[in-house]
């Protein structure tokens, strides 16, 4: 039988032939390719006299159909799964882990590495290749080049373990996820829930086989706002937790021990090349250098934001209390009341702003923005295979009409595919022998599915979920670098952030939500009272926001920055760990560990801090913006030239200087957030 996977895909584009892939074909592609990668190392090897090109360009070359093979199983695994790919996940990973380790610990090539390293101040090279050298060498020593004998054997055993058991905290997530339902009979019971939200849960007991009824499961349409509109307390309490008690129960997919696995594997792993802590390890490559430095920003923040978070809370309270006599909100209250007060203060919610929003509007507010800025278009092309039906595939032209990229948009939540939103590559960029290789990346989200009667209604947050993934995806699109391991998303951690986070800026600016913000049904435009509501609305609650991310970023750290061996009791170890940013009171049995992907399962372990990290760079950029004009085409250039376009070719805070001419203030997040005034 032949396998597509292994053969020259004969798609446009050379897109991934995803109506010809069965989930047999992953393995042995893998397998085969895994053959194939280990002879571009053993021609690197045999090459005489070690140079950059035929050492250092060739690594970055090397094993280039195995990559692409495990994105397209790996995406897959996120964004449509089931038991049997989650099944071959568990023998490919290894597999994977095992070639890495034999690729960094092969040390005739780490020889080789290390010869043309030492020669760099002689070899006349540009910041580029500069970059890509020592990014090259460092990879080597941070997994272990430098190990000898039992060490070595010690740390592929780690390294085998470690992506076994981060698969199965996504697993067992995805299946807590999936395996709950809360069915209410009586429609009394969904006061307060919009009648498109009703609908929806109508939906989804028809689907689940009990029509008549109403459902609610934990995926974020379904979940969030049932939490923000019922006013039925007791369905919030059940729902909340249910969210917060997920893979805490005890039982089959209970994670606590699994964290602890994995605590004490990354511990091994950084004690093993040298290092006091994961957290030390992995902040050696970042713009925040050292534990002590992204607890000290971080604490800074908690500073400022903790009394406003504080004031907010004692006024939700008391607005709670005067409207239903609650005594003592808890934290199942805290959307419903938030939401009710929003309305009161700035008479906006976000049912009176999704008739604006229409999916597919949205998407082509996204697109012209884009164009606006950098000239760039999207087309659909119904002729590029997809994985789903959902799931739409466009081509992008740069300003000149030239082909840029491909662009996968994946929108809806689905048994397959786990919560949230993120944006992925099937295909990096680089230049090879003079070619422009072009890049295919995808977004994924999980909105407000049409109905019956309604088209995809998305809320203000949808929106600027939207417009953040699409930013990630433009740093993906508009690459230009030469090596593709420094292509596009290929920056620092605490950086990758800055495009995708100031790209939300644009869906607070009235020249922006003029272009696709329109009434689904008349057609009209948003109006500009709604617009200045939005803006007014924008620092809303947003001492308590910043102390909710400071608060993940802090038990992060905590996790990460010491010996986790100290650690009996993921229970406690969270709540004495959060309790100095609890703004509201702790609820017994309720853990939030058990379910933080992106620490346990994405790449965020002594990361998640980037969040506001990043918050500093986009305030600070967008500023610019403000000052030149938000469409502004020459601050937009200078953006793609020093940011989008660069990749990870230099170090982020030259680069970022470059565009700003400056290096990064606090003030403006700080004003943005009204932690400050002006």
């Amino acid at each position: 039988m032949n396998n597509p996977l292994l053969a020259d895909f004969a798609t446009p584009f050379d897109t991934a032939p995803f109506d010809q892939i069965i989930p047999s074909h992953y393995l042995p592609a893998i397998k085969s390719a895994i053959t194939e990668a280990k002879a571009d190392i053993a021609t690197i090897k045999a090459e005489s006299l070690p140079t950059f090109e035929n050492t250092i360009e060739a690594l970055d070359g090397a094993g280039k159909r195995l990559g692409i093979i495990a994105g397209i199983f790996f995406n897959l695994n996120s964004a449509e799964t089931n038991e049997e790919i989650q099944s071959l996940a568990r023998e490919i990973s290894p597999l994977l882990t095992e070639h890495g380790n034999d690729i960094l610990l092969d040390q005739a090539l780490f020889q080789r590495v290390s010869q043309v390293f030492e020669q760099k101040d002689q070899l006349k090279l540009t910041a580029e290749q500069t970059t890509l050298l020592e990014k090259t060498y460092k990879s080597f020593v941070r997994n272990g080049a430098k190990l000898e004998g039992d060490k070595a054997d010690q740390l592929r055993k780690i390294d085998q373990e470690l992506a076994q058991v981060s698969l199965k905290f996504g697993e067992n997530v995805l299946a807590e996820t999936n395996k709950y339902v809360h069915f209410v009979d009586q429609e009394s019971d969904l006061e307060g829930l919009p009648e498109g939200i009703k609908e929806a849960a109508a939906q989804i007991a028809e689907e689940k086989e009990q029509p008549g009824k109403w459902a609610f499961t934990l995926d974020y349409p379904s979940y969030i706002p049932a939490m923000t509109y019922a006013k039925n307390r007791a369905l919030r309490e059940t729902l909340f937790m249910a969210s917060g008690t997920k893979c805490a129960k005890g039982d089959e997919l209970d994670n606590q021990e699994i964290i602890k696995q994995i605590l004490k594997l990354r511990h091994d792993r950084a004690v093993l090349l040298g290092y006091k802590s994961h957290a030390d390890f992995v902040l050696e490559e970042r713009m925040a250098k050292s534990p002590d430095q992204v607890i000290s920003f971080l604490d800074s923040l908690l500073e400022k934001a903790k009394p406003k978070g504080m004031a907010e809370m004692k006024e939700l309270e008391a607005f709670a209390n005067q409207l239903d006599g609650i005594e003592g909100l808890k934290k199942w209250d805290f959307a419903y009341y938030s939401e009710l007060l929003k309305k009161e203060k700035y008479a906006l919610d976000d049912e009176l702003l999704r008739p604006y929003f229409q999916l597919e509007k949205v998407i082509d507010g996204v697109f012209q923005t884009a164009e606006k800025l950098f000239g760039i278009t999207f087309s659909p092309a119904s002729d590029i295979p997809v994985y789903h039906k959902d799931v739409t595939a466009y081509e992008v032209k740069d300003k000149n009409g030239k082909y840029l990229s491909v662009f996968y948009a994946d929108f809806f939540p689905r048994p397959g595919k786990r919560n949230g939103a993120w944006m992925t590559s099937y295909k990096g960029q680089s230049i090879k022998e003079d070619k422009d290789i072009r890049p295919h990346v995808s977004i994924v989200c999980n909105f407000t599915k049409p109905t019956k009667s309604k088209p995809s209604l998305l809320t203000f947050n949808e929106v600027t979920t939207l417009f953040h993934e699409f930013g990630h995806a433009l740093h993906g699109m508009m690459a230009k670098g030469t090596y593709e391991s420094l292509s596009g998303t290929s920056v620092f951690w605490d950086f990758v952030e800055l495009p995708s986070q100031i790209f939300e800026n644009w869906c607070y600016e009235k020249e922006c939500l003029d272009l696709f913000a329109k009434h689904f049904e008349t057609g009209e435009k948003i109006p500009e009272e709604l617009i200045e509501k939005i803006k007014k609305a924008s620092n809303f609650q947003q001492g308590y926001q910043t102390v909710r991310q400071i608060s993940f970023s802090l038990l992060d750290m905590a996790y990460h920055s010491q010996d986790p061996s100290a650690i009996s009791s993921i229970f406690e170890f969270e709540e004495e760990i959060m309790k100095p940013t609890d703004l509201l009171p702790k609820v017994p049995g309720t853990l939030m560990s058990t379910s933080f992907s992106h620490i346990f399962q994405g790449g965020y372990s002594s990361g998640y801090y980037s969040y506001k990290w990043a918050e500093v760079l986009d305030a600070d950029a967008f500023e610019l913006f403000q000052e030149k004009g938000v469409f502004d085409k020459a601050t937009a250039e200078s953006f793609v030239k020093n940011i989008l376009s660069a990749g990870g070719s230099e170090h982020p805070e030259k680069l970022y200087k470059r565009f700003r001419g400056r290096d990064p203030k606090q003030d403006a997040l700080l004003k943005r957030a009204g932690l400050i005034t002006e």
